[in-house]
């Protein structure tokens, strides 16, 4: 399964780091999932995030990229980041 997770609102909120979703997607990466860090931030910014995340002991998977089986899949490596599951703040339910 493939996992993709936004920062700003939801891994981090109000100066505040989401511990328990931390804690959860390290487990789901113990379970052999990949979790994607996905976020609008570059740069320095993104810097930021990355290292904040580290100091939680937390390392995604990969940054703002799609997995190397969904590029084989699709055949190409397309701007949207292809997830099963995308964890968001600003997430609607249909």
């Amino acid at each position: 399964m493939i996992i993709a997770v936004d920062y700003d609102g939801t891994l981090y909120n109000d100066g505040q780091v989401n511990v328990a979703l931390i804690q959860s997607l390290r487990q789901d990466q113990q379970r052999g999932h990949i979790v994607i860090l996905w976020t609008c931030r570059a740069g320095d910014r993104l810097i930021e995030a990355v290292q904040k995340l580290q100091q939680y002991g937390f390392k995604p998977n990969l940054i703002n990229q799609n997995a190397p089986q969904v590029i084989k899949m699709l055949g190409h490596d397309p701007r949207k980041i292809f997830a099963d599951v995308y964890i968001d703040d600003k997430a609607v339910k249909v």
